[in-house]
């Protein structure tokens, strides 16, 4: 065995003594380490890491976003951490669409069916949502500064911790979705209109006035309004179909 000039050779030993008699053993170990054979391992253990950690996160969601679809099949679509800002999505049906953490700033949606959605840390500044389906969106800690709700279906959406701080609600139907009581507060001071889809209140929706607590103004109530069973029918057409 040949020895480097620059290895280090760590040793140690272990002493065990029979059960019976005076003899004893000892054990020694003794292994070689160089600095060549510990960059070795390094650059190995690198490239490993690199191999496996494949194509970065924002790559894989823009080859997602091509591919269309949720694994290719259905009305989901992919624009998780995507900039999307002035993008034209109006009248399309992105029910169950990934939009967390995207830059939508400007976007239009208007119209489009967004049911079931994912918003979630999404920036919505100025974003055009009139008279769009946002029943069931996961939207919170989202930014909806300015952002146009008005005409637009909020039932059961979760919009805690999320600002819409000067957001256009008139018509827009908030029943059983789940709001910080705060922005509750600050969207009855001006809410107003009738939803022309739901025929709700907007105020209503919200639980403004007099009434402290509306009998719909609860996810968790049964006596709110049910999602109608056409409804459901055309959401589970669009789910993807892995076994027959």
């Amino acid at each position: 065995m040949v020895l480097l000039a620059s290895s280090t050779i760590r040793c140690r030993s272990a002493c065990s003594r029979a059960t019976t008699g005076r003899s004893r053993t000892v054990r020694v170990e003794c292994t070689v380490v160089s600095p060549q054979l510990r960059t070795a391992a390094a650059a190995f253990v690198a490239t490993a890491t690199l191999a496996l950690a494949g194509p970065a996160l924002a790559d894989l969601n823009v080859y997602e976003a091509a591919a269309g679809g949720e694994f290719g099949i259905g009305s989901a679509q992919q624009y998780g951490e995507a900039d999307v800002q002035g993008r034209d999505f109006s009248g399309q049906d992105l029910r169950r669409s990934n939009f967390t953490s995207a830059d939508c700033r400007n976007a239009n949606f208007k119209g489009a069916n967004l049911q079931g959605a994912y918003f979630i840390k999404a920036v919505t500044y100025r974003t055009n949502f009139e008279d769009a389906n946002l029943s069931d969106v996961l939207m919170d800690r989202a930014t909806m500064v300015e952002a146009n709700l008005r005409n637009a279906v909020l039932q059961r959406a979760v919009f805690t911790r999320s600002d819409l701080k000067d957001a256009v609600v008139e018509g827009a139907d908030f029943t059983n979705a789940l709001l910080d009581k705060t922005q509750v507060m600050a969207l009855c001071k001006y809410a107003d209109g009738t939803n022309p889809i739901t025929g709700i209140s907007t105020r209503k929706s919200l639980g403004c006035g007099s009434q402290r607590r509306y009998k719909a103004s609860f996810p968790s109530n049964p006596d709110g309004p049910q999602v109608a069973e056409d409804e459901k029918e055309a959401f589970r057409k669009t789910l993807p179909t892995y076994r027959e």
